[in-house]
């Protein structure tokens, strides 16, 4: 008789991957460390291979775990969209929903269209702020579910990389001029801190003078010929140009894109929003 796996170990075993710490899955799916631990065990002995190596201080995924990993994104996205399917008439109630103005402009409208035709008697309320500005609003409950940069004090589940890339203006060869002149997002933004490892480690002399907590502002500064500045793939507009090494722009690290649930928003409507972004959002292909 052949084993069937578990969702709910599945659950666990995702989070742990995405975090590779068993706190850190024990945090994502609101279980006791040792309970993550179990669930792991139990998940393995079910496939027969051990799906972590444990370190001291840390987890990694072994081959078996590596294969794994996207059927068990695409058993818990099928999970939550048949979940949403079944509840579209029942379902009522409010959901706030905080995230970057670039990630609500470029991700969330698809998501949101096909959620409020399923599910017409839910209110949403879009909270727009840079993501280390959301988190005390999630820790004091004002916010429900946040899509968010992963950072140091901001870890949720993995939704998917994002690219970043070097942007001018068509009309401006700034990137020619010496120091570079960089427009950059706020202090605390993932994205300025990328943008500012990578130059520091290029070398190039430049100037960081410019400097907007939006989008749009950083957009402005870009257009007008003001400066070059780093942006997620997912947010660039089509009427600016993509840079790089030819002109002398360094690589830059990707942006890691979570989503963080409120501790006590475990209402039916939150879950069917936070399956819907997971649904859509994710590939389907393990991030790796």
């Amino acid at each position: 008789m052949n084993p069937d796996l578990n969702l709910n170990q599945l659950r666990t075993f995702v989070a742990a991957s995405d975090s590779m710490s068993f706190v850190g899955a024990a945090d994502a799916v609101h279980r006791s460390q040792a309970a993550v631990s179990m669930q792991i065990m139990k998940l393995e002995d079910t496939v027969g291979q051990a799906l972590f190596a444990r370190h001291t201080r840390r987890i990694e995924l072994t081959a078996a775990g590596e294969r794994l990993l996207p059927y068990a994104r695409q058993m818990l996205a099928l999970e939550a969209q048949a979940l949403a399917a079944l509840r579209t008439q029942e379902v009522v109630g409010r959901v706030v929903l905080g995230a970057p103005d670039d990630y609500v402009a470029s991700l969330l409208p698809p998501v949101l269209e096909r959620f409020t035709k399923l599910f017409a008697n839910v209110e949403i309320e879009l909270v727009c702020l840079q993501s280390t500005l959301l988190k005390p609003l999630l820790q004091k409950g004002q916010i429900d579910l946040a899509l968010v940069t992963r950072a140091e004090d901001l870890e949720g589940t993995l939704i998917r990389r994002e690219e970043m890339v070097w942007v001018g203006s068509q009309r401006h060869a700034v990137w020619k001029k010496s120091p570079l002149p960089v427009a950059l997002f706020d202090k605390g933004c993932m994205a300025r801190e990328h943008t500012l490892a990578a130059l520091d480690k290029s070398g190039r002399p430049y100037g960081a003078s410019y400097s907007s907590p939006s989008l749009l502002g950083i957009v402005a500064m870009v257009d007008a010929g003001l400066a070059v500045a780093a942006l997620a793939e997912c947010s660039i507009p089509p009427h600016l140009v993509r840079l790089g090494d030819a002109e002398g722009l360094p690589p830059l690290e990707p942006l890691e894109v979570v989503l963080i649930r409120g501790r006590s928003s475990n209402t039916p409507a939150v879950e069917c929003l936070a399956g819907e972004i997971m649904a859509a959002l994710r590939p389907l292909r393990a991030v790796a």
